[in-house]
């Protein structure tokens, strides 16, 4: 069914709150994530790197600030990225079901099938 940007199901103020929902936990889920992203890149790699020195890595001689700075900011975003793909996996399967429960509601379930 192509995609016109209307609510197939009608006037639809149930799901013009779902969007809504599903682009307000979208957008804090993001700028969680991309937070968590800038205090590690710039925080702990270039801002806390001296009291980050005062500890080193276990088995090596590496400073903690210097590990930041080199490998653990990309750590980090690596585990960002899947973060990202978990939660939005998540949300997704939670803005269908409710959708799905809005179209069933209104006697149209067969439009939403997956």
């Amino acid at each position: 069914m192509k995609d016109t940007g209307r609510d197939v199901v009608g006037s639809g103020l149930p799901l013009v709150r779902l969007r809504k929902w599903y682009w307000r936990v979208n957008l804090i889920a993001t700028g969680l994530l991309l937070f968590v992203w800038a205090l590690v890149g710039f925080g702990a790699s270039i801002f806390f790197v001296q009291p980050l020195n005062a500890f080193r890595l276990p088995g090596t001689h590496f400073p903690l600030g210097f590990w930041f700075a080199q490998q653990g900011a990309i750590v980090v975003f690596v585990g960002v990225i899947f973060s990202y793909c978990f939660v939005m996996k998540w949300l997704d399967r939670s803005f269908f079901e409710a959708r799905r429960q809005v179209a069933k509601q209104r006697g149209v379930e067969e439009e939403y099938k997956r």
